[in-house]
């Protein structure tokens, strides 16, 4: 007798320890999971609606019946998980959880929140350290070769190594220009030389405009779009690579042009930025006969569609593309 009290005894320190009667916490699992079957059970019969019957007075009663039946028992499953609930009990606060826990105890929480503070600061923390962390591993992918680190005695004593890329053949130069002029028979690219290797490039394309395209080796510097009917040659007979158009159409064109630069850049394939840019110079071969694809119209402001997007080559206004 004596050890069956010393028995239920240690049982009954352990339920106090613990503080979960851990009977009624199993059986309140099982009670939602029963609760959302009959939420789904719900759910499924709105979603069948009415079944087929011989009369609608008779598809109504059935829905009804069913419906109610269902919304009883989900009513009679919600009891029951709240009486389980009830049963279970709360953690014993004997252990709080290090000495983080014992900031929970205290009575005013609403004056001094310590505790739930102390929780989104290590929420926080966590989600600062993740990111942190694929932030890191993205940048050893990029293989950067700048760092903070390199700016001292080393990095003053290192030669200066000068891409590849920028010093190009002119031969090589002139392959790849001679390549995209194939490429595109109805525009006409003539190339100069009029200052060393640097080439110059006269785009003219149909009878709408001419560019000037000045490069750098295979780099595109900058870019003058001028009427087709406008001089693009100096006093001297040489390219005149400054003076802008007297049309604003144009100047806009130029603009959109200078942007166009920027969007194209992939420094390892010079020759691909090139294609891609006088592909989309390409576009404003009908620069005068195109409609904007948002509002449909052919003039805004006196203007036709300037923009051309990078990716599909459309015509929008300098208004509409926003």
């Amino acid at each position: 007798m004596r050890r069956s009290e010393e028995n239920n005894g240690g049982k009954m320190a352990d339920v106090v320890n613990v503080g979960v009667n851990l009977d009624a916490f199993s059986h309140a699992i099982s009670g939602i999971q029963a609760l959302r079957s009959s939420v789904t059970r719900v759910f499924e019969s709105l979603k069948d609606g009415m079944k087929n019957r011989e009369t609608l007075e008779g598809r109504e009663k059935e829905f009804l019946a069913e419906f109610q039946d269902n919304l009883q028992a989900v009513n009679r499953d919600l009891n029951e998980l709240e009486r389980l609930s009830g049963l279970v009990g709360r953690p014993s606060e004997s252990h709080p959880l290090h000495n983080s826990g014992l900031l929970s105890l205290d009575p005013v929480q609403d004056k001094t929140p310590l505790y739930s503070q102390l929780l989104q600061a290590y929420k926080w923390s966590n989600k600062l350290q993740y990111h942190a962390g694929l932030a890191s591993s993205l940048l050893n992918q990029q293989s950067l070769k700048r760092s903070a680190n390199q700016i001292g005695a080393s990095a003053k004593r290192r030669p200066k190594v000068q891409p590849s890329t920028l010093v190009l053949p002119p031969q090589y130069v002139d392959d790849v220009i001679s390549r995209i002029g194939r490429m595109f028979p109805d525009m006409s690219i003539e190339l100069f030389r009029p200052n060393g290797t640097s080439a110059v490039l006269l785009v003219t394309l149909g009878k709408v405009l001419k560019a000037i395209v000045v490069m750098r080796s295979l780099f595109i510097d900058r870019t003058v779009v001028r009427g087709y009917n406008e001089n693009v040659y100096n006093e001297d007979g040489k390219l005149d690579i400054w003076t802008k158009s007297q049309y604003q159409v144009f100047q806009k064109v130029t603009d959109h042009a200078t942007t166009a630069l920027l969007h194209y850049q992939l420094p390892q394939m010079p020759d691909v930025v090139v294609r891609s840019f006088m592909t989309w110079l390409r576009s404003y071969s009908k620069l005068f006969q195109a409609s904007c694809q948002r509002c449909g119209h052919f003039l805004q402001d006196g203007l036709p569609p300037t923009w051309r997007d990078f990716r599909t080559l459309e015509a929008f206004h300098d208004t509409c593309r926003m």
